[in-house]
């Protein structure tokens, strides 16, 4: 004989419809929070990340910043930090040897232009300039208006730096006989309406005035993202030692969920001229 086949009835399947409904409304009231939970906490992660690079770049650039060569300003709601970065350093000839012998840099004569480096020899480029004794006081001890700066001529690993005369001689001594050789200036950029971050360098020589537009050079993106920050310097906070704080916020915006991370840090200057 042959068996009668039995299939499912339009109340039995409008039934299991039903039932898989309401239990798949009650799983996802059970999981729709967490999931939520989840996704916010890797947005505010990306974010902290994000500002976190941002802030140890710039901590660790500033460890090689010129003594007394920080500056910063507000502009328009923008932010700007620029520095002075050290390639090398060492210490000059300052008297003849025993014997009369070697070459010291002459702080009467505006026409030398070298002089012995004592110990290690020093990695010069002609793209660099000499800073002696940076106090950031007055022009005659302040790079930036160039009195205690001149450009390097040597190339090379020297034991005798040759740099360009003005004329004028150098007009202070530095108490240890330390000399810097530095590269162009280098110029953090925080601009809220943009949402940005970014490193400028190469644009040009140290001016007495500090810049606010940047039309040559290059510059990197740091973080994006941006809805405000601040960066404020005390260059007294000791006799050796200033004091950077920097504060960053960053918002990530996804349909109607905003996420905001706010990062502060404070960075220990090197003003030991």
């Amino acid at each position: 004989m042959r068996g009668k086949g039995r299939g499912f009835s339009l109340v039995e399947l409008i039934v299991v419809i039903m039932i898989v409904g309401i239990l798949a409304g009650i799983v996802s009231v059970f999981i729709r929070n967490p999931i939520e939970g989840y996704m916010a906490a890797a947005r505010r992660a990306e974010l902290t990340d994000t500002a976190d690079a941002a802030l140890l770049r710039i901590a660790r650039d500033l460890r090689g910043a010129l003594p007394n060569s920080l500056r910063v300003t507000l502009a328009g709601g923008v932010a700007y930090l620029e520095y002075l970065p050290i390639a090398d350093g060492g210490r000059y000839r300052a008297a003849p040897a025993g014997d009369g012998s070697g070459d010291i840099l002459d702080f009467t004569d505006g026409d030398d232009a070298g002089f012995d480096v004592l110990g290690p020899t020093v990695n010069a480029s002609n793209t660099q300039f000499l800073v002696l004794y940076n106090l950031g006081l007055d022009a005659d001890s302040d790079a930036w208006r160039g009195g205690n700066r001149r450009a390097v001529t040597s190339n090379g690993s020297v034991a005798n730096l040759a740099f360009t005369f003005t004329g004028t001689p150098l007009p202070l001594e530095s108490p240890n006989q330390r000399f810097y050789l530095v590269e162009a200036p280098v110029s953090y950029v925080c601009d809220p309406a943009a949402g940005t971050i970014r490193r400028y360098s190469g644009y040009g020589e140290p001016t007495a005035s500090q810049p606010t537009s940047f039309s040559q050079g290059v510059n990197a993106l740091l973080a994006q993202r941006v809805k405000a920050c601040s960066f404020i310097y005390d260059p007294g906070a000791s006799q050796r030692l200033g004091q950077l704080t920097l504060w960053i916020q960053l918002e990530n915006s996804a349909g109607d969920n905003v996420e905001q991370v706010s990062l502060y840090r404070e960075v220990v200057v090197n003003n030991d001229a």
